[in-house]
This record gives C-alpha cells, sequence and structure tokens, in this order.
C-alpha cells in the first residue's frame, strides 16, 4: 500500500504550492483505474505530466510500460528521485506546458496521461492538439467543467472552443469523474478522468490548421450573436467573401457557433478564401 501524499510530504519537510495548483492524489483505486484507461503495456511509453509525489507514476509503473515522469517542481523533483527506483521509470524536470512529447519519450506516439494542474489544463491541451500526429492517446485528470467542455457534443452550453479543436482530430470521452475529497489538499471543485484517442485520420478535413482555430475561435468570441455577425466582427475576410464562403459551405450565417459540428466548421474554413501573399519590401 502506497504512502498517503500527506505522509510523504511531512517526511520531506514539503507542503503542496498553492500558488502552483498542487493537489495531489492518493487512492490507491482511483489511480490504478486511471493507469487502466491509458491501455498500456510492455512495450509502450508513457509521458506523465506533474508526477508530484509519484502516486499514479507508481501505477503506471505497474502496467510494465516505460514511464517518463514530468515534473516542473525542483523541490518534488527530488522527491520523485529518492521514493522511486523502479526500473522501468525516468524522471525529468522539465515544464509540462512546454514539451515535444515525442522528443521526452524518445519513441514514437508515446501516449500521455496526467494529473493536471487546473491553470496548466488549456496550455497542454492546445500542445496536445499540436502535437496530435505525434500521440497516441491522452488520458488527463481534469478539472470536471473542463472534461464535460472538451467532450461536449454540438447544442449545448458547454461546447465551445477547445470542443472542437479536439473533436476534429480526436475521440474525447470521459471515463470517469472524481469527487474533489480524494485529493490532499481537497480542491474547491470536483475532476474527471478523460481519455482523448487521436484519430489516424480526423473528422474534419482541414486546409489550414492556424486559420481553422481563429475561424472557430472568432466564432465563439461572441457566441451570443450569429455565426455571420461573429465572424464579421473579427474581420477575417471581407463580408462578401464571408457571405460567399457560408453559401458555399452549405452553412446558415444565421446559426449560432454551438450549433455547427467540427465537420461544419472545416467546411467553411476549406471554403474561405486565401489571403494574398504580401508583398515582399525588402527588394
Amino acid at each position: 500500500m502506497s504512502e498517503a501524499p500527506r505522509e510523504i510530504l511531512r517526511r520531506h519537510g514539503l507542503r503542496p504550492k498553492k500558488d502552483w495548483g498542487q493537489n495531489f492524489l492518493g487512492d490507491e483505486q482511483v489511480l490504478s483505474d486511471i493507469a487502466a484507461a491509458c491501455s498500456v503495456g510492455e512495450g509502450d511509453v508513457v509521458v506523465e505530466l506533474g508526477a508530484g509525489l509519484g502516486h499514479l507514476t507508481r501505477a503506471l509503473a505497474e502496467t510494465h510500460a516505460q514511464i517518463v515522469a514530468v515534473e516542473r517542481d525542483r523541490d518534488l523533483v527530488r522527491v520523485l528521485e529518492k521514493e522511486l527506483a523502479l526500473p522501468n521509470v525516468k524522471v525529468i524536470a522539465a515544464n509540462a506546458a512546454d514539451l515535444d512529447f515525442e522528443q521526452v519519450a524518445q519513441a514514437p506516439r508515446p501516449v500521455v496521461a496526467g494529473n493536471l494542474p487546473y491553470q496548466l489544463s488549456s496550455p497542454i491541451l492546445f500542445q496536445l492538439l499540436e502535437q496530435r500526429t505525434r500521440v497516441r492517446r491522452a488520458v488527463f485528470l481534469l478539472q470536471k467543467e473542463v472534461a464535460q467542455r472538451i467532450s461536449a457534443p454540438p447544442g449545448g452550453r458547454d461546447y465551445g472552443l477547445l470542443s472542437v479543436l479536439l473533436q476534429a482530430f480526436a475521440h474525447v470521452g470521459i471515463v470517469f469523474e472524481v469527487s474533489a475529497h480524494y485529493f490532499h489538499p481537497p480542491p474547491k471543485v470536483d475532476s474527471a478522468v478523460v481519455r482523448i484517442d487521436l484519430l489516424e485520420k480526423p473528422r474534419a478535413d482541414v486546409r489550414d490548421q492556424a486559420r481553422f482555430t481563429k475561424v472557430v475561435k472568432a466564432a465563439f468570441a461572441l457566441r451570443r450573436k450569429t455565426l455571420s455577425n461573429a465572424l464579421k466582427a473579427a474581420r477575417l475576410v471581407d463580408d462578401a467573401g464571408l457571405a460567399a464562403a457560408l453559401a458555399r459551405a452549405n452553412i446558415d450565417g444565421q446559426r449560432r457557433a454551438e450549433t455547427l459540428s467540427p465537420q461544419e466548421f472545416a467546411a467553411l474554413e476549406r471554403e474561405l478564401p486565401v489571403a494574398p501573399a504580401k508583398p515582399d519590401r525588402t527588394r
């Protein structure tokens, strides 16, 4: 039976850093269930983000996969190096929000997992999107509200920017919820475990990823307005070009952003006129 987070912290003379969003999970059954959701075994590589005190690291190591435990808090890195003497675990001091997953894993398409600090959830999810062709799946413990948002289908208030961007390229589903009382110290909200399986063939045929993101972001920036008015305000193209693109994509501009599927957003992005190249003034 693993030692409780409170006891490990006390033994090393440490306290949870509130500013870093440190809430440690020590329940063995929950940790085992998270590791099981990763669907890994011998021959696989898991990059664990925010390894903390090593509780999830141990559960992941029991799958016989190779684990790269990433932690940015140097105090916790020292704890991990002392506490984790496992042949299939490597500890790395790094910021999870600024990481090349494949490079750290030293293996193609690793699985990424972790109990993410709430304030780093969005940056890490955007990192996952940028590296989506080089990651097999991700299993994250997130704030329940974030989990509901990224897994939400079109049509509801939870559906938004990250819902579209992730679901265009992955299957996203909540595996199970985790009550706040399982953590030390307990956060003010409950959490949920989300599994994100990156698709070999994306659901949405996107021509330009950066512009696709801009279109979706602009559409949800003024979500109470119609799609047409929200995109006009963003000035991505002129009004005539926008109207023509909506018509070619067979999308009613009077609809609101939350009613469009990722495929419809992609169709709109493909139909928008390409901006002309800027002239070279260096000559």
